[in-house]
């Protein structure tokens, strides 16, 4: 492949790079460097493409779609714990909110005590384990754990209602 023929296709892989990397979370001249990659590789092995322009938009799809896939089960990195989101001072205050928050839950009426508790086990329980635990139909409760949300509201402070409670 002559860099005549490079300097061809770089205009076509940046305007295709550019038309797929929003649909894939990436940036488009990562997309860009992949296919730039994936064609030294298949120069390597095959040698130059028969049809350059359509192998190349066939591969920015193909690496599109590898982008996806893989955004799907990646998940970014939260960073180092002394960084300034997440220093002592974010901690102590983050700490401050769930104390107040599991302050308010034990000072609900039982039964939203039970809903909400049975709500955020770690066992991950479902909705009609939840129902049987409390004996109470399954339809009832989304209707239930609205009422117990808006009481939890009541008694928290606004700092903590508008982070921790959501319905």
């Amino acid at each position: 492949m002559t860099y005549d023929m490079l300097a061809t296709l770089r205009p076509l892989l940046t305007a295709e790079s550019d038309a797929e990397a929003h649909a894939t979370g990436t940036e488009p001249a990562d997309l860009e460097q992949a296919v730039w990659l994936r064609l030294l590789e298949h120069l390597a092995t095959d040698g130059p493409p028969l049809d350059p322009q359509g192998w190349l938009r066939r591969a920015v799809r193909a690496e599109s779609r590898r982008a996806r896939r893989t955004a799907r089960w990646e998940r970014p990195y939260a960073g180092d714990p002394a960084d300034d989101d997440h220093g002592p001072e974010q901690r102590a205050l983050t700490a401050a909110r769930h104390r107040a928050l599991r302050e308010a839950v034990r000072r609900l009426p039982a039964r939203c005590s039970r809903l909400l508790d049975a709500l955020l086990s770690p066992e991950d329980l479902t909705y009609r384990e939840i129902a049987g635990e409390l004996g109470i139909s399954q339809g009832s409760l989304g209707p239930e754990r609205a009422r117990c949300l808006g009481c939890l509201r009541r008694l928290l402070p606004p700092e903590v209602a508008g982070r921790e409670v959501r319905g």
